[in-house]
């Protein structure tokens, strides 16, 4: 396992917990994301939906999220 990759699943999950009942009610109350599409789609409702600082927080993960997961697809 990555331990940068560890370190954003956790600050993410954490966020989750922050704003699961003002951005992400419609969520099951045990939901944490699975995968970096589902995280991706979490960050996306925390940037939508919440106040400035979740905005600040998920946008630093969404930025962290695609700057990695594109460099795999330009890989030879």
């Amino acid at each position: 396992m990555d331990p940068e990759a560890d370190s954003v699943r956790d600050a993410v999950n954490r966020l989750v917990d922050d704003y699961r009942a003002r951005c992400l009610w419609s969520l099951r109350a045990d939901y944490y994301p699975a995968d970096v599409d589902e995280q991706l789609a979490v960050l996306g409702s925390i940037l939508r939906y919440s106040d400035l600082d979740g905005y600040r927080r998920a946008s630093v993960l969404q930025q962290w999220l695609l700057q990695n997961s594109s460099a795999v697809s330009v890989a030879p």
